[in-house]
């Protein structure tokens, strides 16, 4: 029996070329950011919590990226772990111009010029409470404080030659102090790649172990939003977009797809996604115990993530997914 349907979207998919010719969404190394730890010393140190994540130092961190960059990936965003010894109530380190990541900095730049560096502003990895923001004697993150830090690391960020300055501390009014203090030192090319919507999830838990900068005590709710909010994210994101930011982003990226296509219908600003640590081990694990295909599904939920509006993606499968992409 043949039914009579003169539409039949099936027509569509009945063949690899007419797939590829329908298809919607693409995905390539040209849309990822690939996040890179490092830390001081001659030793790289694979991280626990992230099967196939390394702790790189300078050296390897410039080979790495190199290789990522060769094979077609821009960019390339820093996490220090900062010794012990080095962190203190005001966070002085995350300004040192002789600090971590500023050589780390002036090293990518000199070995690939054409790299894009971007670099995480905030005070976690250097604030010896472990919270992105000063901590007063009685617990309260201050806000405004703060932002004069974050200042202060951004502008040594960019005199050792970033890019982009990424404020992941969600303080109030902190795009704003960013931009005017990096044009009032001449450097208004520097683009602000501002963490619009970040959420204060569970998803984070592998990272804190990477960078061992878990909060000392109380927890990151004050700052970071709340799971259950769609309309603050917009509104957060609104701010950013005025106060001067080049790029918007959303972390986590897979649980909040709803957050991703609601701020791509409200702004023409490029939107950014953070496939975070915690989707990261969800699927190395799966994959590790054979119960999903690892290259399958990073696929597809990267393609779901560019789908939902993402113009750019932060994921640490960036380099795997390049180097099957370049076959």
């Amino acid at each position: 029996m043949s039914l009579s349907l003169p539409i039949r979207p099936r027509r569509n998919r009945q063949s690899a070329a007419i797939r590829d010719l329908v298809r919607e969404t693409e995905i390539g190394p040209g849309h990822l950011i690939y996040p890179l730890f490092l830390q001081e010393g001659d030793v790289i140190e694979p991280i626990a919590s992230m099967p196939g994540c390394q702790r790189w130092t300078i050296e390897g961190l410039v080979k790495e990226a190199g290789e990522a960059h060769a094979l077609g990936i821009p960019a390339v965003v820093l996490f220090p772990r900062i010794a012990d010894d080095l962190k203190t109530p005001g966070a002085e380190e995350c300004f040192n111009p002789d600090g971590l990541v500023p050589r780390a900095i002036k090293a990518l730049k000199a070995a690939h010029p054409t790299l894009m560096v971007i670099t995480d502003v905030a005070l976690d990895p250097y604030n010896s409470d472990g919270h992105d923001g000063l901590v007063s004697e009685d617990g309260r993150i201050l806000n405004d404080e703060t932002v004069d830090v974050l200042c202060e690391q951004a502008l040594c960020h960019a005199r050792a030659g970033a890019d982009i300055v990424a404020p992941s501390d969600m303080m109030d009014g902190r795009v704003a102090a960013l931009r005017e203090a990096l044009d009032d030192e001449d450097f208004s090319g520097v683009s602000i790649m501002s963490y619009a919507a970040k959420y204060a999830s569970a998803y984070y838990g592998p990272f804190r172990g990477a960078l061992e900068s878990a909060p000392k005590s109380g927890d990151k709710k004050t700052y970071q939003m709340d799971p259950a909010n769609a309309r603050e994210a917009l509104r957060e994101a609104m701010l950013d977009e005025a106060e001067g930011a080049d790029i918007l982003m959303v972390k986590p990226a897979g649980p909040y797809l709803d957050i991703i296509s609601h701020l791509r219908g409200s702004t023409t600003l490029p939107i950014a996604a953070y496939q975070v640590s915690g989707e990261y081990l969800m699927i190395k694990s799966a994959a590790a115990a054979g119960w999903v295909d690892e290259e399958k599904i990073v696929y597809e939920s990267l393609i779901g993530i560019r789908r939902a509006g993402a113009d750019m993606i932060l994921t640490y499968f960036a380099k795997d997914f390049a180097k099957r992409a370049k076959g």
